[in-house]
This record gives C-alpha cells, structure tokens and sequence, in this order.
C-alpha cells in the first residue's frame, strides 16, 4: 500500500503537467465567479443608499434631520445611527446562519446545486429590497439576500478551487474576488448615478439592480459543469470520472481521480463533519482559516467599502464629490484584484500579503496624521489638496488589500483543508467572515463618532498584527495539489508539522 501511494506521488507531477487549461473550466469559472459580483454589489450599495436624502427621510428622519443641521453634531457623528446601521449588517447576520445550511447542500446537493439555491435567494431578496415600503419587508428582504450570500459564498471558492488546473487556481480562485471588486465598483456607480435623481427612484434603482448579477448567477449555476470532487463524494465515480477529463482536456488522470476518490472515501468515514474539524490535524487550517477572516475584515476595508459615502462626507467632501471618490477607489480595487490574479501563483501567497501589510500600515497612518490635523468636530480645514492626499492614500490602502488580503483571505482556506473537512471549514470560514463584517457594519460609525481620526489607528494596529501571523504561521500554498496540502505544506512546517503526528490521534489524543 505504502508503495503504491510512493508510485502515485511520482507520477502526480507528470500527470499535471498534461493537464491543460481548458475552455469549459474558463467558462464555469466565470459563471460561478458571478457570485462574487452580487456579494461585492451588496457590500457597496448599502453605503451609498443609507447616504441618500430620499432614503433617510422615508425611513430614517431622525438621521436625515441630523445631517441637514450646521454645527449641532460632530462631522464624525452626523450619521451614527444603530438602526440605520443595521439596514447594513443585518445581511450578515444572515448569511452567518445561512452557511451552516449551506454546508449541507453543498456536500448532498453539490456544488451546482448550491449555485442555484444562492441564485434564488438573491432575485427574491432583490424584488423586496426595491419594492418595500415598510420596514418589515427592509427586514425579510435584507434576510434573504444574506441567505444568498452565506450560500454564494460557501460554495463559490470551494467550486473554483476544485475544477481549477493546480497551476492556476490561485488566479482562478481569485476571480470571485475580482466579481466582488466589479460588483463594488458597480454600485458605486450606480450610487453616483441614482444620487442625482429626485425623491424615491435613486434608491429603489440602486438596491433593484441587485438583480442583474443575481439572474447572471441563477442562470450560471444551470449551465456549468459539477465539480468532480463533489461528483466522486456524491458515489458518481463514471461521471466523476468523465467531468475531470473534460476540465483537464486529457484521458491521462488517473492519478488526480485516484486521489479523489480516497478523498472521497475519507470525507465518507465522517459522521461529524464540524465536530471531524476539531481533530489536532485539522487545527492548522481551521486556526489560519478563522484568523484569516478576522483578520480581513480588520483591516478596515469593509468599513470604507460600506460607509465610503458617508466616510469621504464626513471629511467635509459634499455628498457628490464624495460618491465620486468612492467610485474612484472602487476602479483601483478592481485594476489590483486583477494585478493579484497574475501575481499569486508567481511569486506565492506569502509575498503578497506581506508586502500588502507595511502599504496598509503606512497609509492608514498617514490618514490618520491629516484627519488629527485639520478635521475636528465641529470644524473642518481639509484643504483641496489634502483632500486629494486622503483620496490618494485610501487608493493605497485599497489597492494594498485588492492584491492580497480581499482574494487571498478567500483563496488559502478554499484549497488549504483536506476534502472530508472541507466543505464545513469552508462552512466556518464564511460564518466568522460574515461574524466580523456583522460586527464592523455595526460598530463602524458608533467607532468613527468616538474614535474620530483614532478609527484609522485602530485598524492600522490590527494590519501590525497580521502581518506577524502571516510572517511566522501562514505557510506557502503556491503550486501544491489541493489534495496533498497534509504531506507537502503541514509536515514541513516549522509549527504546524508538530499537529500531523498521527501518533497523537492513535493514542486518542484529539
């Protein structure tokens, strides 16, 4: 048995290489990629609606009342509201419970299935939000598109990296998170373009056009192909077996089919899967999973990305020029999603996320440095050219995390857990993700209202942090098979080599 686990390791390389990049895997992973689109178009509409006047004074007098008065509250304040803030977070309150859901589905349903689930979730959502007039349809519209999230978003990056060539499924991987940045670009557009008209349409167009990708998924998910690790763990080894022939676009894939199915056979012997997830050689991924999400989110980017209206308003940019300032760091974060894309699998994980952290770090300190200077409560002296300066930096720190953190955070759990943990790691791994945005959509301006320009040393202390874990604990994932992570990445490494000793699980240590 060793020696023919030996033999297939050996030829594991030479099978790959034969694998070629193929037009089907191309169009599925576009298609399935669109789920990124509705997520990043969700993350961004929020702000720039709860930022229009028509919005506010239908359901939010109290706010809008507040931001029509000169000189009563502090610019940091003007939109501190916690029901207004829940319009934003209740999403992911959702999609946090709607993961464990959809773990199920996509480990008995698969991956395409799942797809579709999400898909409907996000029309129905979308033909509420746009239509309501009461806050009990704000709310179970709002529900609904978190549910469409939790499963997007579950399933999504599980499905690129399992049909992806091992070469390019760093690249591939990350086109959920370019959709996601097209998304938040869109809708700042969109947000900049429905500011300008009068009464309720601008906002009932910006949360209607939700649609559009939300259709785009729905009719994805019925066209593309199942993966063949769902297919083979599902017991359709025949057409496990003609899928991954197919994707590879060649008959030689023995080797990759063979690992699979004792994949398969592995995931099988697990009862428990959340409880499998606790064993001590599934705790180097779940540990770096989990940090990885809270990390992400403490970056402070969905903070800009959710509030970046209100955030650029508050630093004393008219509502115009402020949505205009939004779009522009929504075009930087979709051109270095793209830089991230052809990076990854070149120069690694690793590389990427370190250099990512001293940009992030060093322009959130220098916005905080001109925020401290010239904009107080009640007074604001940002000149135009230091109002250029803190669009110019937020632009760094955006483009920082496009090319790292936003793709990365997502790409490292998708590949990194063994199959039988994979689709309830994956499970975890959206649930603390959608945790934290749930917890910075909340807080976010209660913070920048107390915190003021402290807000961006908050966030830069949390960049210092993750930057240590990722130096010391995140290892490299590049160019390894997804399905020989255990061998080729956790026993070599320096710290989590020490949880793959097998002599601990056979003495029943857990």
């Amino acid at each position: 048995m060793a020696k023919q686990g030996s033999l297939a390791t050996e030829s594991t390389a030479e099978d790959r290489v034969e694998s070629k990049i193929t037009p089907i895997v191309i169009f599925s992973c576009v298609l399935a990629a669109t789920g990124g689109l509705m997520f990043g178009y969700e993350v961004a509409i929020s702000g720039g609606v709860t930022a229009m006047p028509g919005f506010l004074k239908k359901f939010y007098p109290d706010v809008y009342a507040s931001t029509q008065k000169q000189n009563t509250n502090s610019n940091y304040c003007k939109y501190n509201n916690q029901s207004l803030q829940l319009f934003t977070s209740l999403l992911y309150l959702a999609a946090l419970v709607a993961t464990f859901f959809a773990s199920y589905t996509t480990k008995r349903l698969g991956r395409k299935k799942t797809m579709l689930i999400a898909g409907v979730f996000f029309i129905v959502g979308t033909v509420l939000n746009a239509a309501f007039n009461h806050l009990a349809m704000v709310i179970f519209g709002r529900i609904l598109l978190g549910c469409g999230i939790g499963f997007g978003n579950q399933v999504v990056p599980l499905f690129l990296s399992e049909i992806a060539p091992t070469r390019i499924r760093g690249g591939l991987n990350i086109l959920f998170q370019l959709n996601a940045t097209i998304g938040i670009l869109l809708a700042s557009l969109v947000n900049y373009g429905a500011a300008k008209i009068k009464g309720e349409w601008g906002w009932r167009l910006s949360l209607g056009l939700a649609g559009v990708p939300a259709l785009m998924l729905t009719l994805g998910s019925l066209i593309v192909v199942d993966t063949p690790n769902s297919l083979i763990q599902r017991g359709k080894l025949d057409e496990g077996r003609s899928v991954l022939k197919k994707i590879r676009g060649t008959e030689n894939i023995e080797t990759e089919f063979a690992e699979i199915v004792e994949a398969s056979r592995a995931a099988e012997e697990i009862k428990h899967p959340f409880r499998n997830l606790l064993k001590r050689k599934n705790r180097p991924p779940l540990v770096i999973a989990i940090a990885m999400q809270v990390f992400q989110q403490f970056t402070g980017i969905n903070a800009i990305f959710f509030y970046a209206p209100i955030l650029f308003a508050s630093m004393g940019f008219g509502n115009n020029a402020s949505l205009y300032a939004a779009v522009i760091t929504g075009a930087v974060n979709v051109l270095a999603t793209i830089v991230s894309i052809f990076l990854v699998d070149k120069v690694g994980r690793r590389m990427l996320l370190l250099e990512a952290g001293i940009q992030m770090f060093l322009s959130q300190i220098v916005v905080a440095i001109v925020l401290a200077l010239k904009v107080k409560d009640h007074s604001n002296n940002l000149s135009y050219g230091l109002s250029i300066l803190v669009v110019v930096m937020v632009c760094t720190f955006v483009s920082a995390f496009a090319w790292s953190w936003g793709p990365i955070g997502w790409l490292i759990p998708s590949e990194t857990f063994p199959l039988e943990a994979r689709s309830a790691g994956q499970s975890v791994t959206v649930c603390v993700n959608m945790l934290c945005c749930f917890v910075i959509g909340q807080v976010f301006l209660l913070m920048l209202c107390s915190f003021k320009y402290a807000i961006f040393l908050f966030f830069s202390a949390w960049v210092l942090v993750m930057s240590l874990f990722v130096l010391f604990l995140i290892p490299e994932t590049k160019n390894v098979p997804i399905e020989e992570m255990t061998e080729r990445v956790w026993k070599k490494h320096w710290f989590w080599k020490r949880f793959m000793d097998d002599h601990y699980e056979g003495n029943g240590v857990k």
